[in-house]
């Protein structure tokens, strides 16, 4: 028997979310029914549902969601009813990438996540009137009030720790610390620049705070956030409004530059600032994604002195072992990600989005109502 449940439905391209009753599959082999709790709202979720990714519409989105198992289909054997998940991305667990402990770079990391819209051998989860609607979004499709989600999507959690205070986790906030901590790894006495003051950048000038980097500029055009910047652990600032990035960089490094940047804005021309702002052998990570084909002119002699431009997907995270260790920092006070989130109830998914569109709120993450569940 299918299971009604609520969503946002986004029904085409540039249309709002409306909420709709929309039916799910029983959970299949390693499937779970999630009740959700809360879920993050993402700039990704807005770029597909305004069309920029080839995504099937009508459909339902939603990728940071956090909450309760309520069944768990065949061969599900990590979760049971009862305990409290952070939902993730999904990735087929066999594939070379996945095996290495890797499996943000799956082999079919992008039909399963983010362009799909379908199981991997192409049945949909969530339809509606019978007519099937695009779905499986990063394995979850989380906008709505019951989820039916990838097991290896799934990360069991802390029971103590408040779901709407650890939703983000799933994707921007992982991605950001995933940044320093994964990729950049900083030594004692670097320097590091976070360019982009939102919560991915937000969430790597946190996870710098607790390396033994020296120097964090954070660059970002809206002083509140530059003020948050500092407040969260940032020890220098760069109004990118008022002054040149790179011209600061290299003032506040004496004309060394920055041993790793994190890009988080998505705009060319940011990440060739940032590229420019690398000291010899430095890494600049770019995490902010512009629209597919979008191409970057680098200056080829300025790289030869050892600098890496990597590119990254969702912190290159192993999930199981990285989220429980960021749920402990939550919980402990380490990481304050209570600074980034604005609560919305979930039927205000339309102001959330226009609030995170004119930049009023950095996270919003919508919550849910105790929702009643079919018996299976």
């Amino acid at each position: 028997m299918s299971i009604t449940t609520r969503a946002a439905v986004v029904e085409s391209p540039g249309a709002p979310f409306t909420l709709a009753d929309v039916e799910l599959d029983e959970p299949g082999s390693r499937e779970v029914l999630v009740r959700m709790v809360a879920t993050g709202l993402c700039h990704t979720d807005l770029g597909v549902a305004v069309g920029g990714l080839p995504f099937p519409l009508p459909g339902v989105l939603g990728h940071e969601g956090a909450g309760v198992v309520e069944a768990v289909g065949p061969d599900v054997t990590g979760v049971a009813p009862g305990d409290h998940v952070v939902l993730s991305f999904t990735s087929c667990g066999g594939c070379r990438n996945c095996r290495d402990g890797h499996p943000a770079y799956c082999a079919t990391w992008l039909p399963l996540n983010l362009i799909g819209g379908r199981r991997a051998d192409g049945t949909s989860t969530i339809s509606r009137v019978g007519a099937p609607l695009g779905g499986h979004f990063f394995g979850q499709s989380s906008f709505a009030e019951l989820a039916l989600v990838d097991e290896r999507g799934l990360v069991k959690v802390d029971p103590d720790v408040p779901l709407e205070s650890i939703a983000p986790l799933g994707c921007g906030v992982q991605t950001g610390v995933g940044a320093v901590w994964n990729v950049l790894k900083p030594r004692l006495g670097d320097t590091l620049v976070v360019l982009g003051a939102g919560s991915v950048g937000l969430s790597a000038v946190m996870a710098a705070a607790l390396t033994p980097a020296t120097r964090i500029i954070a660059v970002d055009r809206v002083a509140e956030r530059l003020t948050l910047a500092e407040e969260l652990g940032a020890t220098h600032t760069v109004d990118a409004g008022e002054v040149d990035p790179g011209e600061a960089v290299a003032l506040l490094t004496d004309g060394h530059g920055a041993d790793g940047v994190v890009e988080t804005t998505g705009s060319v021309a940011v990440l060739r600032q940032g590229a420019d702002a690398l000291a010899a052998r430095g890494t600049l990570v770019v995490v902010g994604a512009p629209p597919f084909g979008t191409e970057v002119a680098l200056d080829v002699n300025g790289l030869l002195p050892g600098k890496r431009i990597v590119g990254l997907t969702l912190g290159d995270s192993e999930t199981q072992t990285f989220i429980p260790a960021l749920v402990q920092l939550v919980k402990e006070g380490r990481l304050p990600l209570h600074r980034l989130i604005s609560r919305y109830p979930f039927a205000d998914i339309e102001q959330a989005v226009r609030d995170m569109k004119a930049g009023k709120t950095i996270k919003p993450v919508l919550t849910f109502q105790a929702t009643a569940v079919l018996a299976l």
